[in-house]
């Protein structure tokens, strides 16, 4: 029995696309997975130490810190169609007053911290939990903060204000889906494993899909504050057709944000993006 690792954040997403995996609907002959659930700016730090996990959620903006030892898989990623992560706050700001106030960010890895800082590099963050952002906003400890996740949807029931969708300022400037997060995968397990695993982890995702309602369901309990039609909004938003294949305009995508972010000098390291499918 070969034993593969797996490891995604628990979020109701990632759970509606693992679905089929972890609860054992899909099964692949001479394989056992196993699941690690963990915030996503901790599994970006961990991929750095290939010894962690055989597959691991992360953010496209962690990618060239670990793509010695992991490669894209073709499957799993979850892009803004003209949204994504966004800077919201307590009071009415403008764009220029983020350049005057700190903004609390979720991690220094995550792929909306790489979109902000590619949008403006000059502006100053803190990173925070990504689930104590709003909080830490609402107790006046921020004017503004970077939200991720569920916080897409549910900043306004808080009061806030959004100063800006990264999704839409994105698709603005380039006419593109903004890439949020993947699956890497070990290189040194081979071909022939990455294909075996691909097509595991895609007929997962295809599963959830095709058994929308039972996945909800077991997606649930990791959906923070929504009620099951705001959970059932959100996983529709980032899993979707482009979960089973980016497409071509979704790859050229991620390469272009991570060789934007390297231009503009947010990513030390030239991205060397490259997929098995």
């Amino acid at each position: 029995m070969i034993d593969i690792s797996i490891a995604h954040s628990p979020d109701s997403d990632d759970a509606f696309m693992f679905y089929g995996l972890a609860t054992n609907k899909i099964r692949v002959p001479g394989y056992r997975f196993s699941h690690t659930l963990c915030d996503i700016e901790t599994l970006n730090r961990r991929a750095q130490n290939e010894a962690f996990f055989d597959v691991s959620a992360i953010s496209f903006h962690a990618y060239p810190y670990v793509q010695d030892n992991y490669t894209l898989m073709g499957c799993g990623g979850s892009v803004g169609e003209g949204y994504g992560p966004m800077v919201v706050s307590s009071r009415a700001l403008t764009l220029e007053d983020l350049g005057r106030i700190k903004v609390a960010v979720p991690g220094e890895l995550t792929t909306a911290f790489l979109a902000l800082k590619t949008f403006n590099p000059a502006i100053q963050t803190e990173t925070v939990p990504f689930d104590q952002i709003i909080p830490s906003i609402l107790a006046g400890k921020f004017e503004a903060g970077l939200i991720i996740h569920e916080g897409q949807l549910t900043y306004s029931s808080s009061g806030l204000n959004k100063v800006i969708d990264l999704g839409v300022w994105w698709r603005e400037t380039t006419g593109l889906v903004l890439p949020l997060g993947g699956n890497a995968i070990r290189r040194s397990l081979g071909p022939d494993k990455h294909k075996i695993i691909s097509k595991a982890l895609r007929d997962s995702i295809q599963h959830a899909l095709d058994h929308r309602e039972q996945a909800l369901e077991y997606a649930m309990q990791f959906a923070r504050d929504l009620d099951t039609s705001l959970a059932n909004r959100f996983v529709s938003m980032y899993v979707n057709e482009r979960t089973l294949d980016y497409g071509a305009d979704g790859r050229e995508a991620i390469r272009k944000l991570l060789q934007l972010g390297h231009e503009r000098g947010v990513i030390p390291i030239a991205p060397k993006v490259d997929f098995v499918d």
